[in-house]
Parts: C-alpha cells; sequence; structure tokens
C-alpha cells in the first residue's frame, strides 16, 4: 500500500513539474498571441483591455498560480484564436488519436507477438533471415515516407482508401458514436493505422523473440519436450505464456508515447488528431491550447508508465515480493 501511495504521489510531481515547464515555456517564446486580435486602428487602451481579457497584463507568477489553480480543476482556459473552451477542442480530437492509437497498437503487438514467438522457435532458419532484416528496415524507416508509400498505392493508384481526413466532407452523424462506428470512418481509418502498425511491430516482435529464446532454455521447457507435448502446445501455453510479461508491459507504456508522437501521421493523412491540433496551436501562437494538448499527452504518458509498472507488479509476484524485501 505504501508503495502504491509512494508511486502516485511520484505521479503528481511529475505532472506538477510537466505543468510548471509548460507554463513558462510557452511565455517565453517570441510572438505575441494577441496580435490576431489587434486591428490597425486599436489604440493603446484597446490593446490594454485586449491582454487583461486573457489575463496577459498580470504579473508572470499570479499568471502562473492562475495557471495551476485552473489546471487542478480541468480548467484550460479559451483559445485565443479559436474563442472556445480549450476543453472542448481536446475533446473533439482526443477520440480520434485515441482509436488511430489503440488500433494500430493491437494490430503491431498482437502480430508481433505471435510472430516473434514463431521466428524464436524457428530459430537459425531462412525465414528468421528473412524476417528479422524486414522488421528492422520497418522500423528503421520514417513514419512519413512508409504513411506516403501506402497513401501513395492504395490512396491514389488503387483508390481503395480516401486519402485524408477522417470522415466524408458533409458526412453528418447524430452521435459521436455512430461517428467512430461508421463504415465511413473506419475506411479513412485503414491507412494511418496500417501506417503506425507497421513502425510500431518491431518492438513487441524482437521483444517477444528475445524473451522467447531465453525462456525456450529454462528447465520446465525441456521437461514439457520430455513429456511428449506437441510443438504447439510447448510454445503457446508454456513459452509463449511466460515470454508474454515483458511485451504486455511495452503495450502500456506504447500507448501513452503514442498518444502524443503521432504527429507525422496526423499530418501525412490530415486526421483530426491531438498531434495535429498541438502543431497548429504552436504555428499560432495560440497558448491555452499548445499547453492544454501537451498536458493531456503528458498525463496520458504518465499515467500509463504507472499503469506499466502496477501491471507488471500483478502479472509476475517476483517484482513485488523483491520490493517488500
Amino acid at each position: 500500500m505504501l508503495s502504491l501511495l509512494s508511486r502516485f504521489l511520484q505521479m503528481l510531481f511529475v505532472l506538477w513539474v510537466v505543468a510548471t515547464i509548460l507554463f513558462f515555456l510557452f511565455r517565453l517564446m517570441p510572438g505575441d498571441p494577441t496580435v490576431a486580435y489587434i486591428d490597425t486602428n486599436f489604440n493603446e487602451e484597446q490593446v490594454r483591455q485586449l491582454k487583461k481579457s486573457f489575463g496577459l497584463d498580470q504579473p508572470l507568477h499570479v499568471q502562473y498560480v492562475l495557471y495551476l489553480g485552473n489546471l487542478a480543476v480541468g480548467e484550460f482556459g479559451n483559445s485565443f484564436h479559436q474563442k472556445q473552451p480549450v476543453l472542448k477542442i481536446l475533446l473533439s480530437v482526443l477520440p480520434n488519436t485515441i482509436i488511430l492509437t489503440l488500433s494500430s497498437l493491437i494490430i503491431a503487438y498482437a502480430f508481433g507477438s505471435l510472430a516473434g514467438a514463431w521466428l524464436a522457435w524457428r530459430r537459425g532458419t531462412w525465414i528468421e533471415g528473412v524476417m528479422i532484416p524486414l522488421v528492422l528496415t520497418l522500423r528503421a524507416a520514417p513514419e512519413f515516407w512508409l504513411g506516403m508509400v501506402l497513401l501513395s498505392i492504395f490512396g491514389f493508384q488503387l483508390g481503395w482508401f480516401p486519402s485524408g481526413g477522417a470522415n466524408s466532407a458533409g458526412a453528418l452523424y447524430t452521435s459521436e458514436w455512430q461517428r467512430i462506428t461508421s463504415a465511413d470512418f473506419l475506411r479513412h481509418l485503414v491507412l494511418p493505422a496500417a501506417t503506425l502498425a507497421l513502425y510500431l511491430q518491431g518492438l513487441p516482435l524482437l521483444l517477444m523473440r528475445s524473451n522467447m529464446l531465453d525462456v525456450m532454455s529454462e528447465d520446465f521447457i525441456t521437461m514439457a519436450r520430455m513429456k511428449g507435448l506437441s510443438t504447439r502446445a510447448i510454445v503457446l501455453r508454456h513459452a509463449a505464456r511466460n515470454a508474454l510479461l515483458p511485451v504486455a508491459t511495452a503495450f502500456a507504456l506504447g500507448f501513452g508515447a503514442s498518444i502524443g508522437g503521432n504527429v507525422v501521421i496526423e499530418t501525412v493523412f490530415s486526421w483530426p488528431g491531438l498531434g495535429r491540433l498541438l502543431v497548429s496551436a504552436v504555428a499560432a501562437s495560440d497558448y491555452p491550447i499548445a499547453q492544454g494538448a501537451f498536458f493531456i499527452i503528458s498525463v496520458v504518458l504518465v499515467v500509463m508508465n504507472f499503469v506499466a509498472d502496477l501491471l507488471y507488479s500483478a502479472l509476475d509476484p517476483r517484482v513485488s515480493h523483491a520490493r517488500r524485501g
């Protein structure tokens, strides 16, 4: 219990540090966010009133205290340019990012785990000699290049999938659930999800293969062979089951990292997600949206690290026993 409380307090401390860095980082950046609102006919008093309405007339330390207080209650302020609550804007694109990330990770880790276990069993064969360089090539290739290749073939030449966006122009839906479960949305999802899955599958595949090679040398695997169990039973029931632990925790960490790391994919496919919104907000000096997006990404990353730590302790009792000792 004390260990859980300690990790939770560490998570809160990290979030406070991130929030502080974000506040001062955007305040020290060049550019005035009120430029988009200032008309050439404005006098100094009107400019001063405009900055006062955004709270930019207060000293920096006062802005910081107000910022932390609002952040604690989930208030991110209003966008300088869109003139809407930041939380509303973030929540409008967050489902797109979560669905893209989850679908890509599930495909990548399902394929990577199975392929990694299979390659470990077929170690030293020509199949391993072909697959490992191919996996490393896909992992080393830039995401935008993979996206452009898939987009060129399946989007432009064959015309099987849309070239960008999350929905067709003019499509109307009665609810968010109806939108994300529609065939139109799923067709738009295929190419960006496939690109991200191709890039991500290298880690679980190589991790699973390495773990399997270690497990295959254990005594209980030798005993299973001596019992006459089939190859499939040995690989799936015994070896793969014990080798999956690091892969499961890597999935949790991968989800947190991918939430904020999809900027390139979202840009290539014009996917209306959190990463693309963040880039446009930084370019426009829209501090509230940029701070809110960065903070949401940080929260997801820190929470998923916390979940991965708990998951590792739950799946492997030896970890919790070692900490108690």
